[in-house]
């Protein structure tokens, strides 16, 4: 008889499998970037070579690198990789919105100097270098109805080119309106102020004037304007346009419903979000415009009501000129005008884009 005998030693335990790796505590990366500014601000400072501008850029870069070379150290060459990238993304955005801020907070705190009725409720007729009162009151009116005629002018002839070009548009006739739509984004605005002068001021005013001369008005300065917004919104169309997906209109035209209500009905409602982007960026062009202005408007101290006679300003204008005068009280007028020019193109974007919610086709 055999006898087996089993040697029950004791087995070492089991050491538990994980997966997580080394990470750097929460602290670190600013805590790294509090150590990158001072030793920039050491290096800059202590050299006298520089600002707070270099202080900055010298300390971005020791960051990047401080950063790279203690991830490299804990969590191991990739991760490394990662957060650096991921920094330098962070600060392409920063550099990105800095300018934006510089500018809003320049415009706010220059601009609320004159924030108040008597500059939004006056013009700046019979006021003097030495006055200083005077107001924005007729460029503002000015603005408003010369962005607004070139707008009800524009974004009918903008869409329904994009809709030809996109929906029907075939062959060379279709190819010649997309050159030319291209080659209208680049003309200056100075070239659309002369070719409206020579064209409405000059030939077809005379016609509508009872003495039968030329005359400014803020129609034809809505006129040029439109030139200007005609191709951004002809372009922003088009591509919203094609950006609807095929299986809406596929489905619409099993359904029977002609191409002319499928557009309407589907492709319009489901692209107009977009549309409305395109057409306040062809809105804020044309409101911040100055040399159409001058050259078929004219200008004007006073107040004027009727776009289609007489001189009339722009806020753009009032900028421009309340910038040149010869006065201490022309600087805080000029960077008021720049602040409700910004706000006001702000507010129409802002009741655009809500209006363009209300009526998207989902809902």
């Amino acid at each position: 008889m055999t006898t087996t005998v089993t040697n029950h030693r004791p087995q070492p335990p089991v050491q538990p499998v994980t997966l997580r790796a080394k990470r750097l505590p929460a602290y670190a990366a600013p805590a790294i970037a509090v150590v990158a500014l001072l030793v920039a601000a050491g290096i800059v400072y202590g050299a006298g070579i520089g600002g707070p501008v270099l202080v900055v850029v010298v300390g971005a870069l020791l960051y990047l690198a401080g950063l790279f070379l203690t991830a490299n150290a804990v969590e191991g060459r990739r991760s490394a990789r990662n957060r650096t990238w991921s920094a330098l993304i962070h600060s392409a955005f920063v550099l990105a919105v800095l300018p934006l801020a510089s500018v809003v907070w320049t415009l706010v705190s220059k601009g609320a100097e004159r924030l108040d009725a008597n500059f939004f409720f006056t013009s700046m007729n019979n006021i003097g270098a030495r006055d200083a009162n005077g107001g924005a009151y007729h460029a503002i009116i000015g603005t408003l109805e010369q962005v607004g005629i070139a707008t009800l002018i524009t974004v009918p002839l903008g869409v329904l080119c994009a809709i030809y070009v996109v929906e029907y548009g075939r062959g060379r006739f279709a190819f010649t309106i997309r050159f030319f739509v291209d080659v209208m984004t680049g003309i200056p605005s100075i070239v659309t102020g002369l070719f409206v002068l020579a064209f409405w001021v000059l030939i077809v005013s005379p016609w509508f004037s009872p003495d039968g001369q030329p005359g400014f008005s803020g129609f034809a300065a809505a006129l040029a304007l439109s030139v200007l917004m005609l191709p951004t919104v002809v372009r922003s169309t088009e591509e919203m346009l094609r950006l609807v997906p095929a299986p809406l209109r596929e489905g619409a035209y099993a359904l029977g419903v002609p191409k002319w209500k499928t557009i309407l009905r589907v492709v319009l409602p489901t692209a107009l979000p977009g549309i409305v982007t395109g057409v306040m960026l062809a809105v804020a062009r044309a409101a911040g415009e100055t040399a159409p202005v001058l050259l078929v408007a004219g200008g004007g101290a006073a107040i004027n009501f009727n776009p289609f006679e007489n001189n009339q300003s722009s806020l753009a204008l009032f900028v421009y000129q309340q910038a040149g005068e010869a006065s201490k009280y022309s600087p805080a007028r000029a960077w008021t005008a720049a602040l409700t020019l910004v706000a006001l193109v702000l507010i129409l974007t802002v009741a655009a884009k809500l209006l363009a919610r209300r009526n998207r086709l989902g809902r």
